[in-house]
C-alpha cells in the first residue's frame, strides 16, 4: 500500500446506505459520492481480487447482493470494509477510495467488459467455470477454484 499523496481528498463523511447498498462519501468541497456495495467488493485492492501480479486477478461474480457489514479504520489512511460473504482483506486508501470515486462509470464499464471477455454473468456464483477457454489476460491462468 503506497502511502497518501498530500493533495488526495480525505472524505470528511461516510454513510452506510444499507438499504440501497451503497457507500456514501462526502468530501470537504462540497461533493459527494455513492458507491454501491457490489461495486467495492468486486474492485477490492486485497491480494485475494487482485491476485499477485498482472493476469493474477480473480474475476469477482454475484456480489450484487452483497452487504457492507462494517468500515474499520486502518491508522489515519484507509479503510478496511467487511463484507457479508466475510471478504475482509481489502485496505481501501483515501486514494483508492477517491480513485473508486471519481472513474466510477469507467472501472464498473471495465468490468462488465472484463465479465463479458470472460463469458460470464455479474450474478454468476463465484467459482463458475467460464465459458471463453483461453481468453483474458495471461491465457486464462490465475482462477482459483
Amino acid at each position: 500500500m503506497a502511502g497518501l499523496d498530500k493533495d488526495t481528498p480525505i472524505p470528511v463523511s461516510l454513510t452506510l446506505h444499507r438499504a440501497s447498498r451503497v457507500l456514501e462519501l462526502g468530501y470537504d468541497d462540497g461533493r459527494t459520492f455513492r458507491l454501491p456495495f457490489e461495486f467495492l467488493r468486486v474492485l477490492s485492492p486485497s491480494a485475494e481480487v487482485r491476485g499477485h501480479g498482472p493476469g493474477q486477478e480473480t474475476l469477482q461474480t454475484g456480489k450484487r447482493e452483497v452487504e457492507l457489514t462494517g468500515l474499520e479504520p486502518v491508522g489515519n489512511y484507509a479503510v478496511r470494509p467487511v463484507f457479508s460473504d466475510g471478504h475482509d482483506t481489502g485496505i481501501y486508501s483515501w486514494d483508492y477510495l477517491y480513485d473508486l470515486c471519481v472513474r466510477q462509470d469507467a472501472l464498473w464499464m471495465e468490468y462488465l467488459g472484463k465479465l463479458a471477455e470472460a463469458g460470464l454473468d455479474r450474478d454468476a456464483p463465484m467459482g463458475a467455470p467460464a465459458g471463453a477457454g483461453g481468453h483474458g489476460h495471461g491465457g486464462g491462468c490465475g482462477h482459483h477454484h
